[in-house]
């Protein structure tokens, strides 16, 4: 949906010419890659930057995401602290809730037509077993120093006055989130990134990554650093393989809906939404006028596979319909125009992480678990100084140079990883059938470090 609507060029810019030498080669040209070039150049316009894309820019998740920019940073607190600190973890969570306004300064600054609207979040609770989660999530945020400002609980009356979600029994705000068109945004900061004469090299995928050098069937990029920002796609590369999980999430938009639809359930201030499920939904309220609808739910495929053929699942589409009705009984019969996915990335104990081998010149960033449209902003800032040799706050951060273990080898992963996401839709429909919280949960926590 969001690159059909987008006005501008999509035809692919030139592919590599040839073997070049650079200071700084990033491997992918979406969100983590754009956003890494942008504060290089920002911070020294005579460095060396190119970027390569297999495919176009944005072709990945951050051109067909659910267009949540929020301060949910991916990894468990408690790990963190274990390792880090309490203060770490706290840091950790306030850099990211300075990144939601980061991207909405940088759109403005670069005049970026990215539809960007600082809403905020809602974490809405629609049963009463939702309800205690909600509740227990507000004290976790007060038991971490984060108060009202950050995260306030709001009753159903209040909610209604937001958004009339059928069932809704409260839900728990942060004006740290905002909602925005991805694809106009990754989309515009690629010529922003040119215009500040960073080559992006279209059509040329990287088959290998080695010490200083990325290898293309185009040529060789050689450069004192290269920055590996290829998220769901990293374990197609040779080494790599188990190093992250693709997890499909996939979406559908509705028609652009009569005024008469929102004049009678408000959504004005453009929140972005979802509940306290185990198979978690994210809702959006597009400026065009459309509800954008995403969800988990889509199996793993066995050897961490992606293909265009995983992006579209009937079950799951048939999922996202009825949910639409569930939320908005208005819109029961409603025209979906759009149905689309991409995968997202999970680490083993999924935490996100950002790093540098000086030794090897080897950088990264990701593993995002779906949070990315922000995290990776951060994460640009963050390998931006990391390259610069700066010792910053970004750069004490507790999820700089984390070290993730390696996920199983087929067939158990394939094996552990469906039997977690049939878990959690069971647990989803044990609590739906008997009102009481289901145990199955604690057992997907183990069984991924989720």
């Amino acid at each position: 949906m969001w690159l059909d609507d987008y006005p501008g060029e999509l035809t692919p810019r030139p592919s590599l010419p040839g073997s070049v030498d650079v200071d700084v080669a990033i491997v992918g040209a979406g969100f983590t890659g754009l956003w890494t070039a942008y504060y290089l150049k920002k911070a020294d316009p005579s460095l060396r930057v190119a970027v390569l894309e297999r495919e176009i820019a944005g072709f990945g998740a951050s051109g067909r995401n659910g267009g949540w920019c929020h301060s949910i940073f991916p990894g468990s607190r408690e790990l963190a602290a274990r390792a880090h600190g309490r203060q770490a973890v706290i840091d950790q969570q306030r850099a990211m809730h300075r990144t939601v306004r980061e991207v909405a300064r940088v759109v403005e600054a670069e005049g970026i037509d990215a539809r960007l609207r600082l809403g905020g979040q809602l974490d809405l609770a629609t049963s009463p077993v939702q309800l205690l989660r909600l509740r227990e999530a507000v004290e976790y945020e007060r038991s971490w120093g984060f108060g009202e400002d950050d995260y306030a609980l709001l009753g159903a009356a209040e909610m209604r006055r937001r958004i009339a979600v059928a069932g809704c029994l409260g839900a728990g705000y942060t004006p740290h989130g905002a909602a925005v068109d991805p694809a106009r945004l990754v989309r515009g900061l690629a010529e922003v990134v040119e215009r500040l004469g960073v080559p992006i090299y279209e059509r040329t995928p990287v088959v290998r990554l080695q010490p200083h050098i990325a290898r293309t069937p185009l040529g060789d990029v050689r450069a004192e650093v290269v920055v590996r920002a290829t998220e769901a796609f990293t374990p197609q590369l040779p080494g790599y393989e188990r190093s992250l999980v693709p997890i499909y999430s996939l979406m559908i938009g509705t028609e652009p809906l009569p005024q008469a639809f929102w004049d009678e359930v408000g959504w004005s201030g453009h929140e972005v939404f979802g509940d306290f499920r185990f198979v978690i939904f994210y809702a959006m309220h597009t400026t065009d006028g459309r509800i954008a609808l995403g969800g988990r739910g889509a199996p793993y495929h066995y050897g961490s596979r992606v293909s265009e053929e995983y992006e579209r699942d009937a079950t799951v589409y048939g999922h996202l319909r009825t949910l639409l009705g569930q939320l908005f009984p208005a819109l029961g019969d409603v025209r979906v125009t759009h149905h689309w996915g991409g995968a997202v990335a999970a680490p083993r104990d999924w935490y996100s992480s950002v790093g540098l081998d000086r030794a090897t010149g080897m950088a990264w960033a990701g593993g995002y678990v779906g949070d990315g449209v922000s995290t990776t902003n951060l994460a640009g800032r963050t390998l931006c100084d990391l390259i610069r040799g700066e010792q910053t706050e970004l750069t004490r951060l507790p999820w700089v140079d984390h070290r993730s273990p390696r996920w199983e080898p087929e067939p158990l992963r394939w094996l552990a990883v469906n039997a977690a996401l049939k878990a959690m839709g069971s647990a989803d429909d044990v609590e739906t059938r008997t009102g009481r919280p289901s145990r199955r949960a604690v057992w997907v926590k183990r069984l991924t470090g989720a």
